[in-house]
């Protein structure tokens, strides 16, 4: 039996930003998170580039707290949808939303690409998406094993370092 893989992602940039990197590496990012931290084969997301002012005013609006970010995430699904979700997903989890000159400034303060911050970013976001949260030490632990995890199997710089935890996500790639 053939099963055809259909990503439903969309990558966009507003009037005043630009995609930061090219959209298959963007995909391959998200699918990779999905498949590694919810088994999920299918995912249906929202990825938008937008200049700096329209992510102050999201973050103000939904955060309360007026000042810029580098990525918002506005999930679809609340915890007992995402327990739920299969390889046959159809359900849309969610938009992820990077400030464009934002994330420049901050990869050009951490020596990295534009293109590797922001899919760090976006794999960080996706995370979001699919129930990961930072609020707690051992929340943020996971989340950010998760995100090393899916950067190393990208290729790509780790953005935590964790020298016992290092040593775990290398054996179980």
């Amino acid at each position: 039996m053939l099963k055809l893989m259909i990503n439903m992602i969309d990558i966009f940039a507003d009037e005043n930003a630009e995609i930061l990197g090219d959209q298959d590496s963007i995909a391959e990012a998200i699918a990779l998170t999905c498949s590694l931290a919810k088994h999920l084969n299918q995912p249906s997301l929202c990825v938008r580039f937008a200049d700096n002012d329209e992510v102050q005013q999201l973050n103000a609006q939904w955060r309360e707290k007026d000042k810029v970010t580098d990525v918002l995430s506005f999930p679809m699904l609340d915890a007992d949808e995402l327990a739920a979700l299969d390889d046959n997903n159809e359900e849309f989890l969610g938009d992820i939303i990077l400030a464009e000159p934002f994330v420049r400034e901050e990869a050009k303060r951490l020596h990295l690409s534009p293109a590797d911050h922001a899919l760090h970013l976006i794999v960080h976001g996706t995370l979001h998406l699919l129930g990961y949260d930072h609020i707690d030490d051992d929340e943020a632990e996971v989340m950010q094993q998760l995100e090393n995890k899916v950067m190393l199997q990208l290729g790509l710089h780790q953005p935590y370092s964790f020298t016992s935890i290092d040593e775990k996500i290398v054996g179980n790639t």
